[in-house]
C-alpha cells in the first residue's frame, strides 16, 4: 500500500528503519552484494529537481551499501532512455538501476512498435515520490488569474504555446486533457530539460511554462507568475494559488516515480537495494530535499510498487487511447 507521510512520522520511521537495517548489515555483507559500484540512470539533464533528489538519495544509499552509487544522466525521449537501457540489459544483477518516470507507462502505448514492455521488462525496487506541477507565465503578461489566461486561450486558438519536458510527459498529457475539457487549441513545445523550458518562457519564445517547481524561485522573485497548481490541495509554499479542481477541472497530476532494474533480478538483490534506498529515502537530508522541491513522500516496497505499476500502465494506456496521441 502506498503512503504519504508527514515529516515527523517520516523521521520516526527513518530511525526505526536505520535500527533494523543495522542489524541486517552482516547478513547483507555475507551475501556478497554489492561488490562493485552501482549505476543509477537519471533520465534528465543535470540540475533539475529529479536529478538533485536522486543524487542526494544515491549519496545516502552509498553509505549503506558500502559501494558507490554512480549517477549517469541520460536525457531524452521524455525520460524513457533509462528504461530502454534497462530493458536491453541482459543481466539483472543489481548493478544497473534507474528512475522510472510515469512516461515509461505512456510511450509504449503511443507507439506501434514499442521498444520495451513496462510490465515485463523491469524489476520494481522502491517507489519514492512525485512532483508539484504548475502553470507559470512571465510576470509582465496581462493574465493575473488562471481564468483570465483561459479566456485569452479560447479567444486566440493556436496562439498560446506551452513548454513541457517532452512528448508523453505528465505535463503534456495534462495540458491536452485540459484543452479537451475546455475546448482550447494550443501548441505544445517539448524541451529536454527544465532550464531550457524556463528560459523559453522568460524570453517570450513560449507563452507559458508547465513543469515541476524549478520555476518556484522565479515566482518568489516576481519574474514569473504561478496561475494554478495540479496538486490535490494548495501548496504550503504558494497558499494563494488555486488547484485545478478549484478552478473547475477535476484533475490531480503529480507524476509519481520510483526505482527499478532490469527484469529477472534476484529477490535477495532487490531486497538489499530496497533496504538501502528506503533508509536513504527517510534520511533527514533527503526529506529536506523533498521539502525544498515540494515533492510528496510516496513510499512503496517492491510488491506494492509492482502492483501500482500494473494499475498505472492500464490507466495511462486508456488516457492515451482517448486522446488519440501517437508518436509514430
Amino acid at each position: 500500500m502506498s503512503s504519504t507521510i508527514g515529516r515527523r512520522g517520516a523521521l520516526a520511521l527513518g530511525a526505526a528503519t536505520l535500527a533494523t537495517s543495522a542489524l541486517a548489515t552482516p547478513a547483507l555483507a555475507q551475501a556478497g552484494f554489492p561488490s562493485r559500484p552501482i549505476r543509477m540512470i537519471v533520465p534528465w539533464l543535470p540540475g533539475g529537481s529529479s536529478d538533485t533528489e536522486l543524487r542526494v538519495l544515491s549519496d545516502l544509499a552509498t553509505r549503506k551499501l558500502g559501494q558507490t552509487v554512480l549517477v549517469e544522466n541520460k536525457a531524452g525521449a521524455t525520460g524513457t532512455l533509462g528504461a530502454l537501457m534497462m530493458a536491453q540489459e541482459r543481466s539483472g544483477d543489481g548493478y544497473l538501476v534507474g528512475q522510472m518516470p510515469i512516461s515509461v507507462f505512456r510511450l509504449p502505448a503511443m507507439s506501434r512498435r514499442p521498444t520495451f514492455d513496462p510490465l515485463a521488462d523491469f524489476s520494481w525496487i522502491i517507489h519514492l515520490t512525485g512532483y508539484t506541477f504548475g502553470v507559470v507565465v512571465r510576470a509582465d503578461q496581462p493574465w493575473k488569474t488562471w481564468q483570465e489566461f483561459v479566456a485569452y486561450a479560447r479567444a486566440n486558438p493556436g496562439k498560446v504555446t506551452y513548454g513541457t519536458p517532452g512528448v508523453g510527459s505528465t505535463l503534456h498529457i495534462t495540458m491536452e486533457r485540459i484543452a479537451e475539457q475546455l475546448g482550447i487549441e494550443w501548441l505544445h513545445v517539448p524541451f529536454k530539460g527544465g532550464a531550457d523550458n524556463i528560459q523559453a518562457v522568460l524570453s517570450g519564445a513560449t507563452t507559458v511554462n508547465t513543469d515541476s517547481t524549478g520555476w518556484a524561485p522565479l515566482v518568489d522573485d516576481g519574474k514569473l507568475r504561478l496561475l494554478v497548481v495540479w496538486t490535490a490541495e494548495r501548496t504550503k509554499r504558494f497558499p494563494d494559488v488555486p488547484t485545478l479542481r478549484e478552478v473547475g477541472i477535476d484533475i490531480v497530476a503529480d507524476s509519481p516515480y520510483g526505482l527499478a532494474g532490469p527484469k529477472g533480478m534476484d529477490p535477495g538483490v532487490v531486497r538489499v537495494l530496497h533496504d538501502a534506498f528506503k533508509e536513504a529515502l527517510f534520511d533527514p537530508q533527503h526529506l529536506a530535499t523533498l521539502e525544498r522541491y515540494d515533492m510528496p513522500l510516496r513510499y512503496m516496497g517492491p510488491e506494492d510498487y509492482a502492483a501500482f505499476a500494473r494499475r498505472i500502465a492500464g490507466e495511462e494506456a486508456a488516457i492515451i487511447r482517448k486522446l488519440g496521441l501517437r508518436i509514430d
